[in-house]
């Protein structure tokens, strides 16, 4: 059987389904496959220990989404889509009782640090305010697509020549590096601390500030929300917006071949050997994926730079069901979306430093959710769901090693929440396999789609003027291992689409 479109896109993920709206919207029929039976990708819901507790599956906190230039352009409130802000975005306790604490409001987080030690606030208002005053510029550099630079110069004409240059210097700098130069108190260093820790690069090594140093920007200019009645909503309305342009998305549609003569894409087959004859086709795979289902019909030299490409450490990921809130020593804690658990900043750097060295963390660093708390929609009255991941060495792979390095985790909770065990109604794991297999992107349990040491946050996922195109024509590649990588914004679908509806009109 043989269909006809104008483009294919492989996956269902939020890249997929931006790129499938980057399309229809110019007027293109488009068709996304998607090999699992709900779209989505790594941003799905599901009842994963009881009934009505609504888990999300993967990632669930979405500062970079609520601030995409991307799904800025789409109507998806019009499609079901609300965002939920909790009170505080998120809190790093420490063992004292107290915790650092990312508001929205910018002076609600400078007075919460200046409690905690006297000028750390002001440093960190005096900080982060020409980035705030200069959001639209900063985020049309960081997301606005390849190349980086296009936000360059409103930036420069915003900060000056002076800020313009702490930005790049920024852009080297180890977040242990700013956090010394920032703050004199332990709080505020472990507070940004905690925000790098979101990626895989260690706060003493170069790229790390930019990474903690954004989240927390972002966290003043769009929150921390999440969508209300979990994560799958906002692929619901982003699969609604698609479908309400013309656009198709078939799930259980695994394409398992991308056909070409190495020179120009002429389309794909699916499992069931369906061929869908098409000009376009963006995939939204990791490399290593689009060089199998090319079958080496990739140029040696293109696919070589392709199996360079790193990917970051293993997760361990777990979801709750509870009978109450978790009751945190420290209050902001009780009242946060997002609650980074670890300690102070030495402990929290001593998580990369033995995962690197291939050592299980004893006391593991943990990036913990609970936004029934801001949402009650996700669970029973009364009741409240909860998650927690944490990056593991590659020992942790079995079903033994999962289960007690899930152990460690409760413990390590426990520690700045005495009581959490008696709260546990019900438990979900899922070990780095069991997150391969349910999002094959997810590499070896990787959730950020590849490493982010610095030549691979800039040069993803090779270096190149446009690393969306790929040598045959009309093929390209738009998902997280592409620039600006992971997080959900749908920026690397929406520029592959892009540049491929910009080569169409050339007459590539």
């Amino acid at each position: 059987m043989t269909e006809r479109v104008d483009s294919v896109v492989v996956g269902a993920g939020p890249n997929g389904l931006s790129a499938a709206v980057r399309l229809a919207r110019a007027g293109r029929s488009v068709l996304v496959c998607e090999a699992a039976d709900t779209p989505g990708g790594a941003v799905r819901s599901a009842e994963l220990t009881l009934d009505g507790f609504a888990h999300d599956t993967f990632s669930a906190v979405y500062p970079a989404a609520a601030a995409s230039p991307v799904f800025g352009r789409m109507p998806l409130a019009e499609h079901g889509l609300q965002w939920v802000h909790p009170p505080v975005a998120m809190a790093h306790p420490m063992p004292d009782g107290r915790a650092g604490a990312l508001y929205r409001e910018l002076q609600a987080t400078v007075d919460n640090l200046n409690d905690l030690h006297r000028g750390d606030g002001d440093a960190w208002r005096r900080w982060v305010t020409p980035y705030l005053d200069n959001l639209p510029a900063l985020r049309r550099t960081l997301l606005g697509g390849f190349p980086p630079a296009r936000g360059g110069l409103p930036l420069a004409v915003g900060m000056g020549l002076t800020g313009v240059l702490e930005f790049a210097r920024l852009l080297l700098l180890p977040a242990a590096q700013l956090a010394a130069e920032l703050f004199e108190g332990p709080h505020a260093r472990a507070w940004l601390y905690g925000s790098v820790l979101h990626g895989d690069v260690p706060p003493d090594e170069s790229g790390s500030a930019i990474a903690g140093g954004y989240l927390q920007i972002l966290g003043h200019a769009a929150g921390w929300p999440s969508p209300r009645g979990g994560a799958g909503r906002l692929t619901d309305a982003l699969v609604s917006y698609v479908r309400s342009l013309g656009g198709e998305v078939r799930v259980s549609t695994p394409v398992t071949r991308i056909v070409s003569d190495g020179r120009r894409v002429a389309g794909v087959i699916t499992a069931d050997g369906t061929r869908m004859r098409a000009p376009i086709v963006i995939a939204t795979t990791t490399p290593h994926a689009l060089l199998e289902l090319t079958c080496g019909r990739m140029s040696p030299r293109y696919a070589e730079r392709l199996r360079r490409f790193r990917y970051g450490p293993r997760t361990v990921k777990l979801d709750w069901a509870l009978g109450g809130p978790v009751p945190w020593t420290a209050p902001e804690a009780r009242r946060a979306g997002t609650v980074h658990v670890g300690g102070d900043a030495s402990a929290v750097a001593a998580q990369t430093t033995a995962v690197r060295a291939g050592r299980i963390p004893e006391r593991p660093f943990m990036l913990f959710g609970q936004q029934s708390l801001a949402d009650p929609s996700r669970a029973p009255a009364g009741k409240h769901t909860a998650w927690a991941y944490t990056r593991v060495p590659p020992q942790v792979a079995g079903p033994d090693a999962v289960t007690a390095h899930a152990e460690r985790m409760t413990d390590q909770i426990e520690r700045f929440a005495p009581g959490f065990r008696d709260l546990v109604l019900a438990r979900h794991v899922q070990g780095p396999q069991d997150l391969e297999r349910a999002d094959p992107n997810l590499v070896g349990g990787d959730v950020g789609a590849g490493s982010y040491g610095l030549d691979q946050t800039v040069f993803r996922p090779l270096p190149a003027l446009v690393p969306y195109a790929t040598p045959i024509r009309g093929l390209w590649i738009g998902g997280a291992s592409t620039f600006p990588g992971g997080a959900v914004h749908g920026v690397p679908g929406w520029s592959a689409a892009s540049y491929a509806l910009a080569a169409r009109r050339v007459g590539r």
